[in-house]
């Protein structure tokens, strides 16, 4: 269970559904990049909760919203 209050030290957060692992967060120098897995980096977003949106948005209409993990 992670949203925004997750610690913003976490460097990746992996985002799991029923499916299994969909994507993932990364913290890089200029805000968080968004991939989805099997796919490039889809961009960079300046706040960990809007690259967690991002991540949701991108997984299609319907789609459950993913559960983010910090490593």
């Amino acid at each position: 269970m992670s949203d925004s209050s997750t610690s913003t030290l976490t460097r990746t957060w992996v985002a799991y559904t029923a499916a299994g692992v969909v994507g993932s967060v990364h913290r890089t120098a200029d805000g968080f990049a968004v991939k989805r897995a099997g796919h490039e980096a889809t961009g960079t977003y300046p706040t960990l909760e809007v690259a967690m949106q991002a991540l949701h948005a991108s997984l299609g209409p319907g789609a459950e919203r993913p559960e983010f993990v910090g490593h």
